[in-house]
């Protein structure tokens, strides 16, 4: 399975890897944490937070309905996306306990989410049926409570901070473009365009340790890693068109791991709903974890 780059400055190491078989509906969100002992990623349509092991096998456990993200908190355990609100667990393999939803509109769910420096977990929703501006960006602080940063959204997916914590990166798919936000104060001011997703559906993302920024690119089966002044600086082809999320982890924190999707596939790739791996040069950095 070859790595394809294009010209630029950054390039990745090695041959794409496949990871696991295609074992996910709708792969999501990727997030290495040594607190957990490695990869996990979601099944979100499926309800099911999974577990890789070293020899690719796969662990589920089924948490509801959607599974939308999973993320460490900072004193232990994990914070899950469900629904219509989030799940905590205090250990790393404990059944997280439910918490009272954060709206109850049935054509209203959870989607992607991030976590800021200071321990904030930002969660974006979309509507099922995909309605313009019908979803939104909400803040839960620590303590629990809750504020809107972005309305009218469509389908809020990947956020992410730069490492001096100045800026932050998201996805409104729709947009077909990946934003960029000032961040002062703790607030997130002057939203503009970063990058355009050219033919692709920029999903998840992540940010590097040199603050460039890796996008997956959806419907196009790509990965795209832009500079902090948004030059493309390497492209990766998978074999797989509907590529949802990408993160970087291992032991030095260097592995770019991307989930699949296989979701209203007409016709399914093999690999579709598989997780990759491929080696990159500029390692990531420790994911921030939620602070409730």
């Amino acid at each position: 399975m070859q790595h394809v780059a294009r010209p630029g400055t950054i390039k990745a190491m090695s041959r794409l890897e496949q990871v696991t078989d295609a074992v996910a509906y709708h792969g999501e969100g990727p997030v290495w944490s040594p607190s957990w002992g490695g990869l996990r990623f979601v099944d979100m349509l499926a309800g099911d937070v999974c577990t890789v092991h070293d020899d690719g096998s796969v662990t589920r456990l089924h948490v509801g309905d959607v599974a939308a993200f999973v993320r460490p908190r900072r004193d232990g355990g994990w914070v899950v996306g469900l629904e219509r609100g989030l799940g905590l667990a205090d250990g790393p393999d404990d059944v997280p306990r439910v918490l009272p939803p954060m709206w109850t509109d049935p054509g209203l769910r959870m989607n992607e989410a991030g976590c800021d420096p200071a321990g904030n977990l930002y969660v974006g929703s979309m509507r099922y049926d995909r309605a313009e501006g019908g979803a939104s960006l909400q803040r839960v602080a620590p303590d629990g409570s809750t504020s809107v940063v972005l309305p009218h959204v469509t389908i809020s997916n990947g956020i992410d901070f730069s490492p001096d914590g100045t800026r932050a990166y998201y996805d409104d798919t729709q947009t077909g473009t990946t934003d960029v936000f000032d961040v002062v104060d703790g607030e997130l001011t002057n939203r503009r365009v970063f990058a355009s997703g050219d033919d692709g559906r920029p999903d998840g993302l992540t940010v590097d340790s040199a603050g460039n920024v890796w996008v997956a690119l959806n419907a196009v089966g790509r990965v795209r890693c832009y500079s902090p002044d948004a030059e493309i600086l390497d492209e990766v082809d998978l074999p797989v068109r509907l590529v949802t999320a990408c993160a970087l982890g291992g032991p030095d924190l260097r592995d770019l791991y991307v989930t699949t999707s296989r979701e209203d596939l007409d016709d399914p790739e093999p690999e579709a709903g598989a997780v990759f791996r491929l080696r990159v040069p500029v390692p990531g950095r420790p994911v921030l974890p939620y602070g409730g």
